[in-house]
């Protein structure tokens, strides 16, 4: 699944094609995506200007004064701005035609994604609940240290948990989680403040570092540019279940936390 990098990139590869544009019409090829899309997409988007496109946890959203359009890439889901004359290929199931004759195409195969609607000035339920976002000033050590007490749960699953901070997923929670030195394992309530200060200061880096290098290549993404990220090769741990860890040589070890695949170094993270 695109993490919060991923996201984000698309978000800046898209900017400055759409926002300030004026929606001229929008093409749905079917009626749902994993959920399905509300009529107001249709009804309400073409004709407005799209003042903004932000992102909020892994949500993308398209800012009118007639509400926002909200979408999520999925498992597998891409945007791209194309001529309007583009050819429709497979799993193009979404076309958003804007006034400088260029078409912001949704493609998702797998359709776990979704294209929702959200009225002004209310927020839809499945932002509600979120919680900081890990690159603001509200994500630090001692808002995960204050949400991890009592908590036996292993931190790892504990920080990929949307309500204690968002978009903190699969490969960035094992990548932050060896940078600050910390095992996967560990039950979220045994960690220090001092620690959960050093693994919040390790999802900035990671996640900004990230961003700055265009995301993580998934085999199903690619930036709206049409280039891949270059991240993937940077990893220190995730896929890399028996390879020699980076900082002590030992073989990193994998295992299931949480039905997620986690790969780790028994010796550097404890």
């Amino acid at each position: 699944m695109p993490e919060l990098p991923e996201v984000e990139t698309t978000r800046r590869g898209l900017l400055p094609h759409v926002e300030g544009q004026q929606v001229s019409g929008v093409l749905l090829r079917r009626a749902d995506l994993r959920w399905p899309i509300p009529p107001e997409v249709a009804s309400l988007l073409p004709g407005q200007r799209i003042d903004s496109i932000r992102r909020r946890a892994k949500y993308l959203l398209l800012d009118t004064t007639a509400g926002s359009a909200l979408l999520h890439l999925g498992m597998s889901g891409s945007l791209r701005v194309l001529p309007a004359n583009t050819p429709v290929r497979t799993h193009d199931h979404v076309d958003i035609s804007l006034g400088n004759q260029r078409v912001l195409r949704f493609n998702d195969p797998r359709r776990f994604g979704c294209l929702l609607w959200q009225p002004p000035g209310e927020l839809h339920p499945l932002l509600a609940r979120l919680g900081p976002e890990p690159l603001s000033d509200d994500f630090d050590g001692d808002g995960l240290f204050a949400r991890s007490r009592g908590r036996s749960a292993p931190v790892k699953t504990f920080l990929m948990d949307q309500v204690v901070v968002v978009g903190v997923g699969n490969i960035y929670a094992a990548e932050a989680l060896f940078i600050a030195g910390i095992s996967p394992m560990r039950a979220a309530g045994s960690i220090s403040r001092r620690r959960y200060q050093a693994l919040a200061d390790a999802v900035k880096a990671i996640l900004a570092h990230a961003i700055e290098r265009g995301g993580t290549t998934l085999r199903d993404f690619i930036s709206p540019d049409g280039a891949p990220g270059y991240f993937e090769q940077e990893l220190l741990v995730y896929g890399r279940d028996g390879l020699p860890c980076k900082r002590c040589g030992r073989a990193l070890t994998q295992a299931n936390i949480g039905q997620r695949t986690s790969v780790w170094c028994t010796h550097c993270q404890r």
